[in-house]
């Protein structure tokens, strides 16, 4: 049943979930949700909450409690632990019945539908991890990264997988021209990526480009992990990088890339095929894209 871990975020807290293969649907950690709907981050505070609110509801007869399941999800020490988790139906009763002022909202944010760009390409990004494409990307070139921009937008966006033939900016800053942009890629292309600071250096460059018209950021993540993981034996665990600390060293790699290499280097990790590792980076990649496509 855990071999397809989801991170969601609500206002910047992270709500587990675990994929069930034989019932097709999510199981989300109940801990997760009594401290988003609490504003509480301290485990042990959730933790003897739950136990209160389970036995209250239980008094109450609400039929959720019993549809309860313990799965095993990682926690923030990397260990993994038996969890309790609920399915879609009984999130939306323990909200409902919860006294909390963002009972309401958590709903809303919860009930919202993947039927998205984002919703969409995010389910093809999962799906690539099994997919055969993965395997036949070429790896560090500008070919290999439209590949993978064409299949996690194709259908999405009718640009999907083609070099943008327009000039675009972000918070004053001008990406590489349009018409200087096919000379730009080649000379990307051609950049060394035997050390992890030419590999940096190579990701920095091709964020300075921004080839497409959308989704830069969660292409190019993909490329520079598999740059990594042929070349050093490594990739990046995105869920050891937080969002903020991301944007602020790309914005000034423009100047400086020492930022976004320790910040980078940092979170390498040899677990290579790891699947969990895998589906984190995307949940955490199109986390930092909410709001934001500078990157």
């Amino acid at each position: 049943m855990a071999n397809r871990i989801s991170i969601r975020f609500f206002d910047d807290r992270e709500v587990r979930a675990v994929w069930d293969d034989e019932n097709s649907k999510w199981w989300f950690s109940v801990l997760d949700i009594i401290g988003v709907l609490r504003d509480e981050r301290d485990y042990t505070k959730n933790r003897n909450y739950w136990k209160y609110l389970k036995s209250k509801l239980k008094k109450e007869n609400l039929q959720m409690v019993s549809h309860a399941t313990q799965l095993k999800l990682t926690a923030s020490d990397g260990k993994k632990y038996l969890t309790d988790c609920f399915d879609n139906d009984s999130i939306i009763e323990l909200a409902k019945n919860f006294p909390s002022k963002q009972a309401n909202r958590f709903i809303e944010w919860f009930t919202y539908s993947d039927e998205t760009v984002d919703g969409k390409s995010k389910s093809k990004a999962y799906a690539l991890f099994d997919s055969s494409l993965l395997n036949t990307i070429e790896v560090g070139t500008v070919k290999g990264l439209q590949q993978i921009h064409g299949y996690l937008f194709g259908g999405l966006y009718d640009f999907a997988g083609q070099i943008r033939m327009l000039n675009i900016a972000k918070g004053g800053f001008q990406f590489a021209l349009a018409r200087f942009l096919p000379e730009t890629l080649e000379n990307i292309e051609k950049m060394p990526e035997s050390t992890f600071d030419e590999i940096a250096d190579k990701y920095v460059e091709m964020n300075i480009a921004h080839p497409f018209m959308e989704g830069n950021g969660r292409s190019t993540r993909i490329w520079l992990d598999l740059i990594l993981k042929k070349n050093l034996g490594l990739v990046v665990d995105w869920s050891k990088v937080s969002k903020k600390d991301y944007l602020t060293a790309m914005e000034k790699s423009v100047v400086n890339p020492a930022g976004i290499k320790a910040l980078l280097q940092s979170a390498l990790t040899d677990k290579i095929n790891d699947r969990e590792v895998f589906m984190a980076g995307v949940d955490y990649s199109y986390y930092s894209e909410q709001e934001n496509d500078i990157t």
